[in-house]
């Protein structure tokens, strides 16, 4: 049952971009259950709001194909590569999500035939309509771009309210915090503020693509859990990006 709270929500239908490095949790590699399940449950919340949801899944905690290329692998295969490896997360968090009760639907980049169907706006639009939370994996299904500009691409795509970037931090800050006790956390900025301010949010391309669709951008820590709820609920939690 949807609650009558929703009209009021800010965000109607949201993307959702995690880290691939985030499923290891205390590990050094792959999938750590907990946090999979973790994270399911906070996708949960947020779909029992109401909330359309399309996520974004990276595959760094398998492979990275900038990596593969810098130790000798060809840049096209490694990006390839990479693009499978958040196929297999987004199956592991699909799979994980569907556990909790929630039906999902899972679209790729390129056709991947026994586990995805190929990804089109209309395919994405009419699933998160059907209120099923939409993975989409496999990137843009090219090399030479990041997991960032493939997610915020498909948050164009679909026409989403905000860009929602679940990190490991709480937010944006002036210097990084897990290296300077002293950095100062921006509660809000405007697109051009972050590029006068050298802000490293997220890879150049996906950021101007963000300016230039005036899809705002949130950053904050998805770790801590019930955050992705409270922040749908209204709650100032981490860093708005827009343009004013």
């Amino acid at each position: 049952m949807i609650p009558s709270k929703l009209p009021e929500m800010k965000y109607k239908r949201i993307l959702l971009k995690l880290s691939g490095e985030a499923l290891m949790g205390e590990q050094e590699f792959g999938i750590d259950p907990m946090r999979l399940s973790d994270y399911a449950n906070e996708i949960k919340q947020a779909a029992d709001l109401g909330v359309q949801i399309a996520i974004v899944i990276g595959g760094g905690n398998i492979y990275r194909g900038l990596q593969g290329a810098s130790g000798g692998m060809d840049r096209v295969q490694g990006d390839y590569m990479g693009m499978l490896a958040t196929v297999i997360n987004s199956l592991a968090l699909q799979a994980a999500i569907e556990k909790t009760g929630i039906k999902t639907a899972l679209l790729s980049g390129f056709q991947i035939g026994p586990v995805s169907e190929l990804m089109s706006r209309r395919k994405a639009v009419e699933y998160l309509s059907d209120g099923k939370v939409l993975i989409i994996a496999g990137g843009t299904g090219n090399p030479y771009f990041t997991t960032d500009t493939a997610s915020v691409l498909r948050g164009v795509e679909i026409q989403a309210d905000v860009f929602l970037k679940g990190t490991r931090v709480d937010g944006v800050y002036n210097t990084d915090p897990e290296k300077d006790p002293k950095a100062v956390k921006y509660s809000a900025l405007t697109f051009d503020e972050a590029y006068q301010k050298q802000l490293k949010i997220m890879d150049l391309t996906a950021f101007t693509m963000c300016k230039e669709n005036n899809l705002p951008i949130i950053v904050f820590n998805m770790n801590k859990m019930g955050n992705l709820k409270r922040m749908l609920m209204g709650e100032n939690i981490g860093t708005l990006i827009e343009n004013r």
